[in-house]
């Protein structure tokens, strides 16, 4: 059965371009389209599509009011379409929070210099988004429960921290050259056997290990997600922390700004030479790359731009694998909702260092992606409910 859009843009031109690239697959079709947020809340009522496509700025009623709408009476899966400026930012993270699942910059050429590829992303980015369509419309979604199904470990780990797909594998190395294109080797024997992991409640103690950092990556549904994790933490948490969402490089400043204003800890945009700070979570900036140095005695942020070649930016396997060379087995590492497989390299490096590494469960997840490629190669020490997360880091790192 094919995936059933609505395309919701107020430019005639948008909307039969969007319509076009959708219908070229075969897998979707755009059942109908709207020209404003109050045609998009009557049609999403009456046609009950897998997917909306939604404009921020509308006449007669904006995107974000009508997420707020729809997702009250008729929830459905929601792409975003978002111009890559700062008001746009602002205004694309509110929708994500009003209920959207993720965005898109409304230009093609922001998505990708290639415009096959862009078509592709976009592509995707519905498909994905289409497979939560029947959680959202449960009646009431409830914590996941415990799953007694185990994870397969991955005896084959190796790989390279940095990779293109069909290319030589390279490494990340955290000296003060910019050069972070080294070749690297995971070792097998120094990865050690794995027991199967099951999806947990809230444990009532600690592992009892001891952290120095904690590093969080994210990408499609990250943004509510990481609110999610870090509105609870107290102003005094113990370990200073390091996100890597992706994002466009004009919406992480103002995301930053937002998460601030909501939690207890101090979070900002990472700037290069930040020294890293308990209680305080350093956003990775888009369209950079963020590194960890010792410096005096402590760590400190090292921001760069992207090698050539790295699809993501900022990546979190470039990230966690700098922290895996500096922290070893001091790191609590987490990977939350997202496509692809970023952080999974990263992971295994900081898994030869004995850190802990947490994935989020499948049904908390907007995208079952990044996640599951941690958890399919054996590196998850447990996978845990979004709405769990929080109370089993103040358990684990004993601020409570």
């Amino acid at each position: 059965m094919k995936i059933k859009v609505l395309v919701v843009d107020d430019s005639s031109f948008f909307r039969r371009r969007v319509s076009e690239i959708i219908n070229a697959d075969p897998e979707m079709e755009v059942i109908d389209t709207a020209k404003n947020g109050e045609e998009a809340i009557t049609k999403a009522k009456s046609l009950r599509p897998d997917v909306i496509t939604m404009d921020i700025e509308m006449p007669v009623l904006d995107g974000i009011s009508a997420v707020k709408a729809i997702m009250k009476d008729t929830p459905t899966p929601i792409l975003m379409f978002s111009s890559l400026t700062h008001q746009g930012a602002k205004s694309t993270i509110a929708a994500l929070e009003a209920g959207a699942a993720n965005f898109l910059p409304k230009k093609f050429e922001d998505i990708a210099k290639d415009k096959a590829e862009a078509v592709r992303l976009l592509q995707q980015n519905i498909k994905e988004i289409s497979k939560r369509r029947s959680l959202l419309r449960t009646p009431r979604i409830t914590p996941a429960p415990v799953r007694s199904a185990t994870v397969a470990a991955d005896n084959r780990i190796n790989t390279a921290i940095l990779q293109r797909k069909n290319t030589d594998a390279s490494r990340l190395h955290t000296t003060n050259s910019v050069n972070v294109r080294h070749v690297a080797h995971v070792d097998n024997a120094a990865v050690e056997a794995r027991t199967p992991v099951t999806v947990s409640r809230v444990r009532k103690r600690a592992s009892g290990k001891k952290y120095s950092l904690m590093v969080i990556g994210a990408s499609t549904g990250g943004p509510v997600a990481l609110q999610n994790v870090l509105t609870p933490l107290r102003s005094d948490f113990p370990l200073p922390i390091l996100l890597i969402q992706h994002m466009p490089a004009t919406f992480t400043a103002a995301f930053a700004a937002r998460l601030n204003t909501l939690c207890q800890i101090k979070v900002k945009e990472a700037e290069h030479g930040d020294r890293l700070q308990p209680g305080v979570a350093y956003l990775a900036p888009g369209g950079k790359q963020v590194l960890i140095e010792s410096k005096a005695g402590g760590f400190t942020l090292k921001v760069i731009e992207s090698p050539a070649g790295i699809n993501y930016k900022p990546s979190v396997d470039i990230s966690f694998g700098s922290a895996a060379q500096l922290y070893h087995d001091k790191v609590l590492a987490i990977v939350l909702t997202g496509m692809g497989a970023d952080g999974r390299d990263g992971a295994k490096l900081l898994k030869q260092k004995g850190s802990t590494i947490w994935a989020q469960d499948a049904q908390s997840c907007v995208v079952y992606g990044m996640p599951q490629a941690i958890v399919n190669a054996g590196l998850a020490d447990d996978q845990v409910n979004l709405q769990q997360i929080a109370e089993r880091i103040n358990i684990e790192v004993g601020c409570r």
